[in-house]
C-alpha cells in the first residue's frame, strides 16, 4: 500500500471516528436532562379600615404563602415536565389553602404541541374584566379581581401554522369548584357560602367531560382570537330569595368568545365579547376600550399609559359579576428601571348608580431576590341595589406583601 493510500485510509478512519463521536455527543446531548427550581416565599398583610359588616369578620389579616416552581427538560427542550405549587396560611380558614397550579408533561414536534396534566391557560386582552377566559376556575379567596386561577386538569393539543394561525383543542375531564371566604373572611356575602353546598346542573357533576377550542392569528395590526367552550361553567349561578338566602349551582353552558387587539402607533384598541347559552339564561357581554402610551418621557425611560374601557353585561341578578353597565379608567406607569418599578391606578364607575371601585397596584424589586407590592381597593358610595357589591361596601382594604425569591 502506497503512502498516499495509507494517508487516504487514515483520513477516512479519522473522519469516520470523528463523525461517530459527533453522533454519540448529539445523542448524549439529546438525552441530557436540564433541571430548574425556584421558590417564592411571601409575607402578606391585609388591613380593612372600616368596621366589619357581618359578625365574625376581622380587620387584620396576616398570612404567609409559598410558591415552588420546578421544570425538567430533555430532548433538546422538546419534552418537559413543569410544576408550580401554591400554599397559603391565613387567619380565615377558607383562605388557608393549597393548590397545584400546574403539573403537566409537554411535548413539541414540528408544528404541534401536546400537554397532559394540570395547567393554567389565559385568554383575553382587556384590563378590567376577562370575559373570554373560561378554562380555569377562579381562586376567589386569593384575590378580589379574579386574576388568580386554579390548576385545571386537561389534555391540550396545539397545531401551529404560519398561514392559518394556531389551533388549540382542549379536553377537560374534571370540574373544580370555587372556594369562597369563610366566617372570619372579608369580601364575602352575608350568608357564608360553602363550596360543598353548590350543586351541578349535570348529573355527572364534577366528572362531566368538557371540551373547548380556540383559534388565534394576526393580520398586520390585528391580533384576533375566536373560542368556544362547551361544558360546566366555572362561574356558579346565584339566585337570592326575599330573605337573603342563596341558591347556587354550576350550569352547563355553551360560550363563544371573541378577543381582538389592534396595535396602531401608540394606541392599543381592545375588545372582548362573549355569547353564553344555558338553560337558565342566555346573555351577551362586552368589554371594549383602548390604551394609549406616552413612551420614554423626557428620555428617562418612563412610560405612561392611559386606559379606558366600557363594560356591558346582560345577566342582571343571576350573575356574580357586578360590571353590567360601567366604565373603567386608569393609568399604567412603567419606569423601566433595574428594579422593575410599576404602578397601576384606576377606577370603575357604574353608569346607573353612584357605586364606584377605586384600585391601586404597585410593585418594585429590591436587589435581585426581593420584591415589595402594595394593593388598595376602595368601595365608594355602593348602593343597596347592587346585590353583589352591597356585601363588600365596608371591605375597602390595603394589602402589603414582601417576597423573597430563591
Amino acid at each position: 500500500m502506497t503512502n498516499n493510500n495509507r494517508l487516504s485510509v487514515w483520513v477516512v478512519v479519522f473522519f469516520t471516528g470523528l463523525s461517530l463521536g459527533w453522533t454519540q455527543d448529539a445523542k448524549r446531548e439529546k438525552r441530557k436532562v436540564n433541571h430548574e427550581f425556584e421558590m417564592e416565599l411571601e409575607a402578606e398583610y391585609r388591613y380593612f379600615w372600616d368596621d366589619a359588616q357581618f359578625p365574625g369578620q376581622e380587620d387584620h389579616y396576616p398570612s404567609l404563602a409559598i410558591r415552588p416552581d420546578y421544570s425538567m427538560e430533555w430532548n433538546d427542550g422538546y419534552e418537559s415536565i413543569n410544576f408550580t405549587g401554591f400554599f397559603r396560611w391565613d387567619r380565615d380558614d377558607e383562605r388557608t389553602h393549597w393548590d397545584i397550579r400546574e403539573l403537566y408533561y409537554q411535548k413539541a414536534k414540528g408544528k404541534w404541541e401536546l400537554s397532559l396534566g394540570l395547567k393554567k391557560i389565559y385568554w383575553g386582552v382587556t384590563e378590567s374584566n376577562h370575559l373570554v377566559d373560561v378554562i380555569n376556575q377562579t381562586d376567589a379567596v386569593e384575590t378580589f379581581d379574579g386574576e388568580e386561577k386554579l390548576g385545571q386538569p386537561m389534555a391540550q393539543f396545539s397545531y401551529i401554522t404560519d398561514k392559518w394561525g394556531t389551533f388549540d383543542f382542549f379536553y377537560l375531564p374534571y370540574h373544580r369548584k370555587r372556594t369562597f371566604p369563610g366566617d372570619e373572611g372579608r369580601l364575602r356575602f352575608g350568608t357564608v357560602i360553602n363550596q360543598d353546598d353548590l350543586g351541578y346542573e349535570s348529573g355527572a357533576e364534577e366528572w362531566r367531560q368538557d371540551v373547548a377550542l380556540r383559534w388565534k392569528h394576526y393580520f398586520g395590526i390585528f391580533d384576533i382570537g375566536l373560542s368556544h367552550f362547551y361544558g360546566t361553567g366555572r362561574e356558579p349561578l346565584f339566585v337570592f330569595d326575599t330573605f337573603g338566602n342563596i341558591n347556587a349551582f354550576y350550569p352547563v353552558i355553551h360560550q363563544t368568545g371573541l378577543d381582538l387587539q389592534i396595535t396602531h402607533d401608540a394606541f392599543l384598541w381592545k375588545l372582548e365579547s362573549i355569547y353564553r347559552n344555558a338553560d337558565a339564561q342566555d346573555f351577551v357581554a362586552v368589554v371594549a376600550g383602548l390604551e394609549y402610551t406616552f413612551s420614554n418621557i423626557d428620555g428617562n425611560g418612563l412610560d405612561i399609559g392611559l386606559l379606558g374601557e366600557y363594560l356591558y353585561d346582560e345577566r342582571d341578578d343571576l350573575s356574580l359579576n357586578a360590571l353590567q353597565n360601567d366604565v373603567f379608567f386608569g393609568s399604567r406607569l412603567a419606569f423601566n428601571d433595574v428594579q422593575d418599578t410599576s404602578i397601576l391606578i384606576g377606577g370603575i364607575a357604574d353608569l346607573e348608580s353612584s357605586s364606584k371601585i377605586f384600585s391601586l397596584e404597585a410593585s418594585r424589586r429590591f436587589g435581585s431576590n426581593w420584591r415589595a407590592e402594595v394593593e388598595a381597593r376602595i368601595f365608594s358610595s355602593i348602593e343597596d341595589t347592587e346585590l353583589i357589591l352591597s356585601n363588600f361596601r365596608q371591605d375597602s382594604f390595603l394589602r402589603f406583601t414582601i417576597s423573597r425569591f430563591f
